[in-house]
């Protein structure tokens, strides 16, 4: 462990047990976020339409962009003791559920979850109405079915591994360090034919 890295865990611990920074600095984080989402064009129907239709990559390209950088940023923090990584077993089964609910929106408005949020700040009348109107009423719905769908469907077909390096039987690192390559690979393809 880095100096540095013991030296700071007194400030994190005391921001974990402060309740109120913590909400002012997931506030923010979320204002943030949404103003890169519309700064970077993911908020606009026609681009997210244009990108179903391979017409429009900047999607993919944000997309990317923020797994390359999320990638290695969330296992730096768990490498020098700052989080702890909780992975979730997942299914078949809630990766059908997942995806039906979150195509069904998709194809209703053309945004998915984060997109709708930033659309609704721009003041895009079908995201405010349709898209959070939406998603709480799924949400609703889904916390109301939840113990008869846990083990009819959620639990069906349980995946062999819960991460990729788990899969893989590889080192971590090596697998973000193969991913972050392809990723990036992926971006200067884009770049070179002009998409």
């Amino acid at each position: 462990m880095l100096q540095g890295c013991d030296a700071a865990m007194p400030l994190l611990t005391r921001l974990h047990r402060n309740g109120k920074v913590q909400i002012a600095i997931g506030l923010g984080i979320g204002i943030a976020f949404g103003f890169l989402l519309q700064k970077g064009g993911v908020t606009d129907f026609n681009v997210i339409v244009g990108q179903l239709l391979l017409e429009n990559f900047i999607v993919i390209k944000v997309m990317l962009s923020a797994v390359i950088v999320a990638m290695i940023g969330v296992h730096l923090l768990v490498h020098f003791g700052y989080a702890e990584l909780k992975v979730s077993p997942g299914s078949l089964g809630s990766n059908m559920i997942g995806g039906l609910i979150f195509g069904a929106g998709f194809a209703l408005l053309g945004l998915c979850p984060g997109t709708i949020a930033g659309a609704a700040g721009t003041g895009a009348l079908d995201a405010l109405f349709g898209g959070i109107t939406g998603m709480l009423v799924g949400a609703g719905l889904f916390a109301d079915f939840y113990p008869k769908i846990k083990t009819r469907f959620l639990s069906l077909a349980p995946l062999p591994a819960d991460t990729l390096y788990g899969l893989l039987h590889l080192d971590r690192w090596v697998v973000i360090g193969i991913a972050e390559v392809v990723m990036i690979g992926i971006l200067l393809l884009l770049a070179y034919l002009g998409w």
